[in-house]
């Protein structure tokens, strides 16, 4: 996971507010239970301290998503009398909550957002598509592909003195429909930098599709075998399947590259100690942490990269006066993020600790001489 879209996130002094609000509305009186929920999670900032301009500016956040009932449930990250972040849910987070402290806690919106891959969906027939992209960044393309000619587009009855003619002329209408619908797929997935697509549609027109579009297209296509629409719940599942399949083949390849640099004592490096140590310096290429709620805690400073294990740590390496506690997932998360670090977050492994460990970019170690 990118962590670059938080940079702006960590560029106020705090402390932070982090809100996950619950605002599902499933009865006859949802909308007072949806206002009785947010008014629990806001006495409980109350009750943390929290300076009135920040709980001000995250009322005027939740009371407006309450009157629009624009989600179901939403995440709110504020600072200084401001919201600096916030996301809406497609349904209610998984645990609400509403905490103040030095950083943002990020690590539990990060795994309900999970990884996102750039995509690609397209639905073609013989006259043209439609094509849906969405870059890294979540930012949405829409085109409309109009085929050259219309006429014909059908093949006429057997039988009609001008079959043969007719014929040859529709077939190359929708090759030439097909090769202009394939040259805008390749467009829009070089500009949102497509790591998965999805073609749908007529069959024949899918087909000549699938033989104009690049090999590197081609090598991250999903042929979806329905005659369709953008929007039809079928082809989103259909893309959401195959979004959540390359999270898993990430998550699997990042863990055995992990375990086999650790194996050999190389670029890897495992527990929260080594872990915070290698962030420190740079040297994390992809940070690993667990799903999982955790009591571990780390000490900082006012620069993400002033992270130890101990506040006395802080103060040798670095002259810091006044090192602030907090969670320990919310420091390596800004550290990571400052760092240019990619984050894995893995699933929870059942009652056993959450681990902590990041794949390096370098070690340290001396390279043995030829």
């Amino acid at each position: 996971m990118d962590l670059a879209f938080l940079k702006t996130l960590y560029q106020r002094p705090g402390p932070y507010a982090t809100v996950y609000a619950d605002l599902t509305r499933t009865t006859e009186d949802a909308a007072k239970a949806a206002e009785l929920r947010w008014r629990a999670l806001h006495a409980d900032l109350e009750d943390q301290n929290t300076p009135k301009p920040t709980l001000r500016a995250i009322d005027r956040t939740i009371e407006e998503e309450l009157a629009l009932r624009r989600s179901e449930g939403i995440v709110v990250f504020a600072a200084d009398g401001e919201v600096v972040h916030t996301e809406r849910l497609p349904g209610p987070p998984r645990a609400t909550r509403a905490t103040l402290a030095p950083l943002p806690d990020v690590l539990p919106y990060l795994a309900e957002r999970g990884e996102r891959f750039p995509h690609l969906l397209a639905v073609v027939d013989r006259r043209g598509g439609a094509i849906d992209s969405v870059n890294g960044h979540g930012r949405h393309e829409h085109i409309d592909v109009r085929g050259d000619e219309d006429y014909p587009i059908r093949k006429v009855k057997a039988g009609d003195w001008n079959q043969s003619r007719y014929q040859r002329s529709s077939e190359n209408v929708w090759k030439l429909n097909a090769k202009k619908v394939a040259h805008e797929i390749d467009r829009a997935a070089d500009r949102c930098r497509a790591e998965a697509v999805v073609i749908a549609g007529d069959t024949r027109a899918r087909n000549a599709v699938l033989e104009e579009v690049s090999e590197s297209v081609l090598e991250h296509t999903l042929e979806a075998d329905k005659n369709t629409s953008i929007g039809d719940p079928d082809l989103d599942a259909e893309l959401h399947r195959l979004l959540t399949l390359k999270t898993a083949e990430r998550v699997m390849t990042v863990a055995e590259r992990f375990d086999r640099e650790l194996a050999n004592g190389e670029r890897a490096v495992s527990g929260l100690p080594a872990t915070t140590e290698a962030l420190r310096h740079g040297q994390v290429e992809t940070l690993l942490l667990t799903d999982a709620e955790s009591d571990a805690r780390l000490w900082i400073g006012p620069d993400p990269v002033q992270v130890a294990a101990t506040a006395d740590e802080l103060r040798e390496e670095f002259g810091i006066t006044d090192p602030r506690e907090d969670r320990a997932d919310a420091a390596l998360v800004r550290a990571a993020a400052a760092t240019d670090s990619e984050l894995v977050v893995l699933p929870p492994n059942g009652d056993a600790p959450a681990p902590v460990g990041a794949v390096l970019r370098y070690t340290t170690t001396p390279e043995p001489s030829q």
